[in-house]
């Protein structure tokens, strides 16, 4: 069992629809699949009024594909950090020539909008060309509260964009990019989309696209304008489509919104990520293990950060590898330069396919990695989890 927080496991229906034979990327039907394809993945994120560009990469080409297109050198953003990617993206637009100030609130935080209102009432000229941040980070497991945020931008009057990354959250934790005013979003398929890697797709507004008619970054292969043009759908890609990655985010799709339905999927997801927590209470009453972010409510459905203090996050992953076949993510960015090990930090993914028994088997397995490490921890996680996990007869489920 692989818990990491992704690439997530891929569904056996998806791999089965990946596995034909090469198509004609010319036909009508291929035009016909790609099609469906790009208008379901806009009602995942809730939105009609969008642009799709897809991409074959993974989200980092996201990340440079959404800078070129919208930035010159010199440009000014403000790149808010709550984890490590966002700061990732920061270094992205460094090394592109765009000025990132970074607005850092830490490992443990979420996003503190008043600092972000001072900053753009400081800045009257409206240098800022856009804010960006991250919906969900990987790495600490926060969820910023992407609709304050927006509101804040819309309050204040400033005209900056404003540019999430939800490659994490993507049908995984509610995300409503109409209804919060997002100008781009940037997703991958290997998360909660249930592909493997290898697909990037940036959803930009029709004020995104007009904010970035004079990008001098903008290259031939980024260039989101050569990829939303319905009349040269086999130049989708810019070159060769990815037929097979197209088949199996078909079925993907047909399995989300068509099956067992998108509010389901993410009901799932939400008690799932409990079950994780409830354990977790449990485990922490007479322990060091605890969640990195303390609040549920700005915790991601998605993926959970944990520490558990030195030597146990790294022994707990050790004895589950070899002894289980459960392999959990590794820490990012919890320790110290000095002491990365200190926290003991490691990652629970529970995102994409995933279901009850798959969720109750690994905390068990930690249950019993605990016992055989002789890491001190409260008694009755299983228990807690297993209520929690009792919420899911309320609704369907795959």
């Amino acid at each position: 069992m692989v818990a990491i927080p992704g690439p997530s496991v891929v569904p056996d229906r998806v791999m089965k629809a990946m596995h034909q034979a090469s198509p004609d990327i010319y036909s009508d039907e291929f035009h016909t699949l790609s099609a469906s394809v790009h208008s379901d993945l806009k009602r995942v994120v809730q939105s009609e009024n969008i642009y799709l560009a897809a991409y074959i990469a993974n989200g980092h080409g996201a990340w440079e594909a959404a800078l070129t297109n919208l930035f010159s050198p010199g440009d000014l953003i403000l790149v808010i950090s709550t984890g490590i990617f966002a700061a990732g993206w920061a270094r992205f637009a460094d090394a592109l020539g765009i000025q990132a100030e970074v607005m850092e609130f830490g490992f443990r935080n979420d996003i503190d909008t008043e600092r972000l209102a001072e900053r753009l009432e400081e800045d009257k000229d409206g240098q800022i060309k856009a804010v960006l941040t991250v919906h969900v980070d990987t790495a600490s497991s926060v969820r910023n509260d992407i609709q304050s945020l927006s509101s804040i931008l819309k309050d204040s009057g400033h005209p900056a964009l404003l540019l999430v990354d939800c490659i994490a959250s993507l049908a995984c934790d509610p995300y409503r990019m109409d209804a919060w005013g997002v100008d781009v979003t940037i997703a991958a398929s290997q998360k909660g989309l249930m592909l493997p890697t290898g697909m990037a797709f940036v959803f930009f507004s029709h004020r995104a696209m007009q904010a970035g008619m004079g990008a001098k970054l903008r290259t031939p292969y980024w260039d989101w304008n050569r990829r939303v043009n319905p009349d040269e759908f086999y130049q989708t890609y810019c070159g060769t489509a990815p037929a097979q990655h197209l088949f199996g985010l078909r079925e993907a799709l047909d399995m989300i919104l068509n099956e067992e339905g998108l509010e389901n999927v993410l009901q799932r997801h939400a008690i799932l990520a409990k079950a994780v927590w409830a354990a977790v209470d449990q485990w922490g009453r007479e322990g060091p293990l605890e969640c990195n972010i303390v609040n549920r409510e700005k915790r991601s459905h998605a993926v959970t950060a944990l520490r558990a203090g030195a030597p146990y996050g790294a022994q707990l992953r050790q004895w589950l590898s070899t002894h289980t076949g459960v392999t959990l993510g590794v820490g990012l960015g919890a320790g110290t330069p000095d002491d990365p090990e200190a926290s003991g930090a490691f990652r629970i993914g529970h995102m994409g396919h995933l279901n009850a028994h798959m969720m109750m088997g690994t905390l068990a397995s930690m249950e019993a990695g605990f016992e055989a490490i002789g890491c001190p921890r409260g008694q009755g996680a299983i228990e807690a989890a297993a209520a929690e996990i009792k919420r899911l007869e309320h609704f369907r489920t795959s």
